[in-house]
């Protein structure tokens, strides 16, 4: 166990702080990502259910107030399935710059080593390609597969809209 926080630490240390960065920002991407799914699969459902037997219960489904109160009920449904969709997608898109940012320290880093030992410090320059390299590949790695999610979840979220119009349908 210990081992295995030496060996985080050790790939932490060697990203620098921009990694560091990285990590907080996916784990916050993926518990949103999660949430959506556990949202769209486990709560979503019964929201659906409970808002159309409510819709089925009105005696008057056609007059105009009748159907102002079905587009508040699919506004309603709607808002929900759309909730965090902007932060996965904002996330989506700030981890590659965040990348970026931990490529300018790493050569930051190395362009130090370059000015106070010259090319002769291979070592001091490794580090430097590893500040570099490491949360510019976390950050895009991380933005790839949540774009994959954030599109996958707003495609869910407009099938389930649609869905749920057709259930809210005047007799």
């Amino acid at each position: 166990m210990f081992d295995q926080i030496e060996l985080f630490q050790d790939f932490f240390s060697k990203g620098g702080p921009v990694l560091t960065g990285v990590f907080v920002l996916s784990l916050l991407l993926w518990m949103l990502i999660l949430e959506r799914y556990y949202f769209l699969y486990k709560v979503y459902p019964k929201r659906l259910e409970t808002i159309v037997q409510q819709w089925q219960r009105r005696r008057e489904q056609s007059s105009w107030y009748a159907l102002k109160i079905r587009d508040g009920l699919l506004t309603e449904l709607s808002i929900a399935l759309k909730h965090n969709l902007i932060p996965i997608q904002t996330l989506t898109g700030i981890l590659p710059l965040l990348g970026l940012l931990g490529t300018v320290t790493g050569m930051i880093t190395i362009f130090e080593v370059l000015n106070v030992f010259g090319t002769g410090n291979a070592r001091g320059m490794a580090d430097g390609i590893s500040r570099a390299l490491l949360p510019t590949t976390a950050g895009l790695v991380t933005s790839i597969i949540g774009i994959y999610f954030s599109a996958d979840l707003n495609k869910r979220a407009k099938t389930s809209e649609l869905l749920a119009k057709d259930l809210l349908t005047h007799n």
